[in-house]
């Protein structure tokens, strides 16, 4: 039923409609004198229906369905939310494979995105590896062959000189939250093409599902400068620009012209650069860092979530991460925040610069990065070590590989994010359990078919002594006892969800440094505290939405500490209550027909 407060005079449902900016040309979310939320919506009949914003299906009450002239079209009975859940699932439920449980559920999500994220509450754990990695890695490829419904906004060459007006013109109005993509380096597959805005898709879901932003006031993006592939080139079915990738200045005037129309038409919108491959992600993110709040998820997100679970491992064990000697295996934009987040923990804990780089090893195809040696990209030169240390590990004065710097740098902790698959070797897990009585090994790439070793393989080859996590989900490891080792995923959705909810609950101007590592602090302590067994490094994922609250807190009162926060009241308790009001939950308002002149 309708609130008394919305059933007042035709003033008082004006004063309430009226708002500086709008969720939409066609619904408005508001709240009543008596603080409850509800939608006031512009269309009704079958449109009401055919967006996925406002449709409730049967949930739509007898009252609703007068008021928005939907009798006759729908069902005789209502139904409950909780009830269309059950429904959903016993349907999902008999889907026989992966890929056709992700169609299956974007269709719901553009059917009904209030039930849809209802649903992923509901079953996180179990849809986790359908929404995002590894299904969402066969979605991408498949994308052009399965598309059926368009969502968010996409640019090319061919319109990217109406930025401004495709961004103004789009129908959610107060976009606080974008992920954008290349398609250059989707996961551990490469380019995609057009194809990658399926990550966008499944990253903003995660915002909600686990962040608690509103889906209302995200927006998934996909600017396609065309892609080095000829197999999609040649493809008639391939949706994209049929060109090849465009480089250098051509590529970064278009970043420009996106950039430029989000800062005039959305000047509250985070922008998170997503997939973009090693060899523009850096001049991307330090190009509009400081113009836009912005983020580039696989460099810095990769780095906080790593983090949070070497911090978990050491705490656990009673050691310091600066006690930790780190072997990283890929020098990707991922390898590189990771060096560079751990690096930036140890001088925390008391480190120079220069005794953290020393602790602290990336390796790339060649081998070691060290300096003066030949073929290695600019960005790669915050992690090199000197020449004699890497002379010591090669006496033959080649580059050292994997064994030897292990060997020669008696690594404790191994952390794998270049995509080869099988890299650590019986051989190579051994050496690191050599060095210690604990050792840390964390093959994190992604999907599942890259991952360097599968963790009942590192359990075998270490006793039992190692402490692991993965980038995809894995079984707990049984044992012969009757027991098991829990294997965590170190998942970047445990911290860019609660990262973004943080910085717009607080309108942040920049995400700082400081941010991205307390998330990953945020993420290791409550770890630590929730689930103390030793082998555990990173929560269960079903709990990822309540430790998304927590990071979204401690990302906001950094943000406060760093100087970059435009909230009003800035005290402890205010923002922790302004993070706490604004987590949206999927519940269904109740609708009313727009009969005020709303101001759009």
């Amino acid at each position: 039923m309708f609130s008394s407060s919305m059933k007042q005079s035709g003033k008082r449902a004006l004063q309430t409609c009226i708002r500086p900016i709008a969720t939409s040309a066609y619904f408005d979310m508001l709240k009543d004198d008596e603080g409850n939320k509800y939608m006031e919506v512009s269309v009704n009949g079958v449109a009401a229906l055919r967006l996925p914003q406002i449709n409730k299906g049967a949930a739509f009450t007898m009252e609703e369905r007068k008021a928005l002239h939907l009798s006759g079209l729908l069902p005789p009975t209502v139904k409950t939310m909780a009830q269309q859940v059950e429904r959903c699932y016993g349907t999902y439920s008999q889907i026989p494979t992966n890929i056709q449980k992700y169609q299956y559920l974007r269709h719901l999500q553009e059917r009904n995105e209030h039930l849809y994220y209802a649903f992923l509450e509901a079953h996180l754990s179990e849809v986790m590896p359908v929404i995002y990695t590894p299904t969402v890695g066969e979605a991408c490829q498949k994308y052009s062959y399965m598309f059926n419904f368009s969502r968010g906004l996409s640019f090319s060459p061919d319109n990217i000189h109406k930025a401004d007006e495709i961004v103004g013109e789009y129908h959610l109005q107060d976009i606080r939250m974008i992920v954008v993509t290349d398609s250059s380096a989707i996961l551990g597959i490469g380019d995609q093409g057009y194809g990658g805005m399926g990550i966008p898709i499944g990253k903003l879901a995660l915002y909600t599902a686990a962040g608690g932003v509103s889906p209302f006031q995200t927006c998934p993006v996909t600017i396609d400068v065309g892609t080095g592939r000829e197999d999609l080139l040649n493809d008639p079915m391939y949706l994209g620009v049929k060109m090849p990738r465009l480089k250098g200045k051509p590529y970064m005037e278009m970043m420009e012209k996106f950039v430029q129309a989000v800062k005039r038409n959305w000047p509250k919108a985070i922008i998170q650069w997503e997939d973009y491959s090693k060899d523009v992600a850096f001049e991307v993110l330090h190009r509009f860092r400081d113009e836009i709040s912005s983020f580039n998820d696989d460099i810095q997100g990769t780095g906080a979530v790593t983090l949070a679970g070497v911090i978990a491992a050491c705490q656990k064990t009673g050691q310091k991460l600066s006690d930790q000697m780190i072997v990283i295996s890929g020098a990707g934009a991922g390898g590189a925040g990771v060096a560079w987040v751990l690096r930036e923990g140890m001088i925390r804990e008391g480190l120079t610069p220069e005794q953290a780089c020393a602790r602290v090893m990336v390796l790339d195809s060649t081998g070691l990065l060290y300096h003066g040696r030949e073929r290695m990209e600019a960005y790669k030169l915050d992690s090199a070590q000197t020449p004699e240390l890497a002379k010591s590990f090669a006496p033959d004065g080649g580059v050292p590989d994997l064994l030897q710097t292990i060997k020669g740098s008696k690594a404790t902790c191994l952390i794998g994010l270049g995509g080869i698959s099988g890299q650590f070797t019986e051989e190579i897990v051994k050496a690191v359990a050599a060095n210690c009585d604990t050792p840390i090994i964390l093959p994190l790439s992604n999907p599942n078919a890259n991952v360097e070793a599968f963790p009942e393989d590192i359990v075998k080859w270490t006793d039992n002594r190692a402490l692991i996590a993965c980038g995809s989900p894995f079984d707990d490891v049984p044992l012969p006892d009757g027991g098991s080792v829990p294997i965590g995923q170190g998942n970047n959705a445990f911290v860019f969800p609660g990262l973004g909810a943080g910085a717009i609950v607080v309108g942040a101007t920049k995400i700082t440094d400081n941010m991205m590592m307390e998330g990953g602090y945020a993420v290791a302590e409550y770890c630590c505290q929730h689930w103390p067994e030793l082998k555990r490094l990173y929560p269960p994922v079903s709990e990822m939405r309540v430790v998304g609250k927590e990071v979204a807190k401690r990302v906001a009162l950094q943000a406060v500490k760093d100087g970059v926060a435009t909230i009003s009241d800035q005290s402890d308790e205010a923002v922790i209550a302004a993070v706490e009001e604004s987590f949206w939950e999927p519940v269904y308002p109740t609708v009313v027909p727009r009969k005020f002149g709303c101001v759009l």
